[in-house]
């Protein structure tokens, strides 16, 4: 059910009736075909850690510091799929501010040895390639190898895919291409557990939802085959996704408040959770991909959604589900299980209603 905060703005609830319309045509349950890993090659096209079925469209917007809208189950936690991509992004940033990883330029062996990351060409990779998403990285991360997310191609780059999802293409050197692989994104996972060396979702509810006052479930998944030894200590290495399952299950009013967060430089009631240094660097457009910064959608150019302004950023998960960040025009939108086909519409009514307040 909608619940408009602002009354006094024209058309909101005709706005929040259509995006509701446009709901995600994926299944409310988990029978097959669910997700995206039934388009992986025999035998990863199956599910290694837990899903739930999904809740309803939902939605909130947050305008000028106040809370402008809300609709459906805004206290469902849901999975977020690639939004979790972000959530690594952040717990990043915090090592970053802690000085556990002061330079991102620095080749993630020195910090992270016996991981992955030895031999000539990889010995190059830095924390900078892998939060681009151009570490060129090549091998098995929790038991599934990288090339099966080799040639992925998104919407959202444009053009032509350049190969078949999956075939075998040679690697280049580390930031010489941009690929969006879900297992290179769990090797950065392993890679931050390492550095921590606690739990990633303990520290991501300590530093991030606890200081943002977030108070409905959260979960942060691993699979079945996700543990591992850290300094003696049997961990979980968590997915950055739900490709094949696990992964971030979080609230939409908790993603606004993460949200607004990131929008006001990373300042909640007075304390800096996380450094507006970071904030801006994860904005920073990749020099192969400029559509993408640390782990996040930039619309530079409208690039990505042509009815949102071009100072916005995203963080996106299949389903589909979006987090849009605007601090030029002080705005924070959750949009949960939409058609990813309207999106763009979607964008284009809100703006249109928050351009009339």
């Amino acid at each position: 059910m909608a619940l408009p905060i602002d009354s006094g703005t024209p058309n909101l609830q005709a706005v929040i009736d259509t995006i509701s319309s446009w709901e995600s045509p994926w299944s409310r349950d988990t029978r097959p075909p669910w997700g995206i890993h039934d388009k992986d090659p025999a035998p990863y096209n199956r599910l290694y850690g837990p899903v739930h079925p999904r809740g309803g469209v939902a939605g909130v917007i947050h305008h000028r510091g106040a809370l402008l809208a809300q609709w459906g189950d805004v206290h469902r936690a849901d999975l977020t799929f690639s939004v979790a991509k972000t959530y690594l992004a952040l717990l990043a940033g915090l090592a970053h501010d802690d000085g556990l990883l002061p330079d991102l330029h620095e080749p993630v062996v020195r910090r992270c040895p016996g991981i992955g990351f030895e031999g000539e060409r990889h010995a190059r990779i830095t924390w900078h390639h892998m939060l681009q998403q151009t570490s060129e990285w090549e091998g098995t991360c929790l038991g599934i190898p990288e090339q099966v997310d080799r040639n992925r191609w998104l919407d959202y780059q444009g053009g032509p895919a350049p190969g078949v999802k999956g075939d075998p293409r040679p690697l280049g050197e580390p930031g010489s291409r941009y690929e969006y692989n879900d297992v290179r994104i769990n090797q950065l996972s392993l890679a931050l557990l390492h550095l921590w060396k606690r739990p990633l979702p303990e520290v991501f509810a300590e530093r991030i939802l606890q200081p943002l006052h977030c108070q409905d479930q959260f979960r942060w998944e691993g699979y079945e085959q996700g543990w591992t030894l850290v300094d003696g200590r049997r961990l979980m290495s968590v997915p950055g996704g739900s490709h094949w399952g696990g992964g971030v299950s979080i609230s939409a009013l908790d993603q606004s408040r993460i949200g607004l967060m990131l929008m006001h430089g990373g300042r909640v009631d007075g304390r800096q959770v996380l450094s507006s240094d970071w904030i801006a660097r994860m904005q920073q457009p990749c020099p192969v991909a400029p559509y993408y910064g640390y782990l996040v959608w930039l619309n530079q150019g409208g690039h990505l959604f042509a009815a949102a302004p071009r100072s916005s950023w995203f963080a996106i998960g299949a389903g589909s589900s979006l987090t849009w960040i605007d601090a030029e025009h002080e705005l924070v939108c959750v949009l949960r299980w939409i058609d990813p086909a309207r999106s763009n519409d979607c964008i284009a009514c809100i703006m249109a209603a928050i351009e009339s307040r």
